[in-house]
């Protein structure tokens, strides 16, 4: 059984690792990588060939930016090549990228069975290229392996037939489990001046946050009114970087005190920040499901999210907009212990991508 496993951009890769390694314990599974190149830098490499153990892609595509139509094209082109040369017997695809939806509907069109790991989720907002990448690739997949009841649900809503869909956990969470460990045994706290629940954890980078002078200024306040009570480490992403200097804040954020700036960082050093905060307060998906399952409390920055364990079980607290009053009342909230608790969902024992193999395999031998 060939299977094609798709990555394109960085939570990609988290899904994927423990998805090979469950293939390659697997006689009956020939495991290929193919890398679109949808996002791509000496970061996403460095996370991709060394921190997550996977080897150098089957494919790399080379897609590189523009947007979601021209990637979507441009993608399919060059993916259509590689099934015409390795016929594989499935395509599986994580996620919602824009990768996802482009190999799938390749595959689809060709007549290649679609495994979709991550499927059912839904955050009942069409404004999201996300969304409308998960309705479409689950409408085509024949395997659509779900982490929780709500993807379930989803699905059952939509119509698809039962024997399709099967609970298995969640992807994500093996590599948390696996690299768990592995991060713990860093030490980069001291060099970047913080120290175990003395500081909270930021990431902002959608487009509804940061494409707005008004919504960052919101964010600066927030951090202003946080750092008197912990230090704000914030590995700022490319695109708010750039936007807070084309509307001129800049000085406003450096002046900030208590304020910690630093690159994007590695899935390990992430997660070593992640396990180590008081909180995190993001607008990032995957990043729910992870403090859910470190029971470290989530404050997210969306009005909705298609992964509502998080707020039903687990830390996570969805905030509808930018008002830094609601948030500092928040963040006093979390500080001072009386944050919600959480517990972790089920199947979120780091055994997600072993349920999956085993899934195929006996499929592929009926």
């Amino acid at each position: 059984m060939k299977i094609l496993n798709i990555v394109g951009a960085r939570p990609n890769f988290m899904k994927v690792a423990p998805l090979h390694r469950a293939f390659q314990k697997k006689s009956e599974i020939e495991s290929k990588i193919v890398h679109t190149g949808q996002h791509y830098d000496a970061k996403m490499s460095d996370v991709f060939f060394n921190q997550l153990e996977l080897p150098k892609p089957d494919y790399f595509l080379g897609i590189g930016g523009g947007s979601h139509t021209q990637q979507t094209a441009k993608i399919m082109l060059e993916f259509e090549k590689v099934v015409e040369a390795e016929q594989p017997d499935l395509v599986l695809v994580v996620g919602d990228v824009t990768s996802t939806i482009a190999c799938a509907l390749v595959a689809t069109k060709m007549h290649i069975p679609i495994a979709h790991v991550e499927a059912g989720l839904r955050s009942g907002d069409r404004r999201m290229p996300e969304e409308i990448n998960r309705i479409l690739t689950d409408s085509i997949s024949d395997y659509l392996f779900v982490t929780e009841q709500a993807g379930i649900d989803n699905l059952k809503h939509e119509g698809v037939p039962d024997e399709k869909v099967f609970m298995v956990g969640n992807c994500m969470i093996d590599s948390l489990v696996y690299y768990r460990q592995k991060a713990g045994l860093l030490d980069i706290m001291p060099s970047l001046g913080v120290a175990k629940d003395d500081f909270v954890l930021m990431t902002m980078h959608r487009p509804a946050n940061v494409d707005t002078a008004e919504g960052l200024t919101s964010i600066l306040q927030i951090i202003e009114n946080t750092t008197p009570y912990k230090k704000v480490l914030f590995p700022i992403h490319p695109r708010t970087k750039n936007n807070i200097e084309r509307f001129g804040l800049t000085a406003k954020l450096d002046a900030i005190q208590g304020l910690i700036l630093t690159e994007p960082q590695g899935y390990l050093e992430f997660l070593h920040l992640m396990e180590n905060s008081a909180l995190v307060i993001t607008d990032s998906g995957g990043i729910q499901e992870e403090t859910t399952y470190l029971q470290v409390p989530c404050l997210t920055f969306r009005d909705s999210t298609e992964r509502p364990v998080t707020v039903d079980l687990g830390t996570n607290q969805l905030l509808a907009d930018l008002n830094p009053v609601t948030v500092h009342e928040k963040v006093i909230e979390t500080l001072e212990g009386r944050a919600k608790k959480g517990v972790i969902p089920p199947l979120w024992d780091g055994h997600a991508a072993e349920r999956i193999a085993e899934v195929l395999v006996q499929k592929f031998n009926q």
